[in-house]
């Protein structure tokens, strides 16, 4: 039985993975290193904004800007003014709330960033209280810890931990977290969800799935 369902927030709450990695994508060429969107989501979907730097860095062969965070979330917030919730999801809360279920939220994103894309779709009284950033542990994912400190944090271990999720890195910390996860196809190549215990392409069906969890 499912004791605590753990949701990412971009691209699983909220509609804002399109916008982020478009900005990404571009502050990157800026900085001289060409990215596309379809390369941003490859190579940083999921992650942290310091493993993004790290991994660009790397690529780059000298330090990105040291105002690209910054920048980057600059136009974000100023994008999140018509950020939405992903379709279906809200049934999916209220379901969870109709059936006692506890839920809470863990992303890779800063709490600033948590904070105003909940703010902007409405959910930010659903979560208070019960939102995890990477910012809170020492290793994002795929790394096992942000998961992990959101088990303990609710008092709940582990193995009776459901994650919710739409990156191969998120899967990744999951499974090594010892989670169940659900991999959501919305706008992720469904193979590379393929670690994912179960993959979904509608978030109209999570709440039956969870159900059968």
């Amino acid at each position: 039985m499912t004791g605590l369902v753990i949701f990412d927030n971009d691209g699983v709450l909220v509609d804002s993975e399109r916008l982020a990695n478009t900005i990404l994508a571009e502050l990157l060429t800026e900085a001289g290193l060409p990215y596309t969107f379809e390369e941003t989501v490859r190579d940083f979907m999921g992650g942290s904004m310091a493993s993004m730097r790290q991994q660009a860095e790397a690529q780059l062969g000298r330090p990105l800007p040291a105002d690209l965070e910054d920048r980057y979330h600059q136009r974000l917030f100023d994008g999140f003014a018509n950020l939405r919730a992903i379709s279906g999801v809200e049934q999916v809360l209220d379901h969870l709330d109709a059936e006692g279920l506890t839920y809470c939220l863990a992303s890779s994103g800063t709490h600033q960033r948590i904070h105003t894309a909940l703010t902007a779709v409405g959910f930010w009284l659903r979560f208070e209280g019960r939102i995890f950033s990477a910012e809170d542990v020492a290793h994002g994912k795929p790394a096992p810890d942000l998961f992990l400190h959101a088990a303990r944090s609710m008092g709940v271990k582990p193995v009776d931990c459901l994650v919710i999720e739409d990156s191969p890195l998120g899967v990744a910390a999951a499974n090594a977290a010892g989670m169940k996860v659900f991999g959501y196809a919305g706008m992720t190549d469904p193979a590379k969800l393929a670690d994912a215990d179960v993959v979904f392409h509608n978030m109209a069906a999570l709440a039956e799935l969870i159900d059968r969890a």
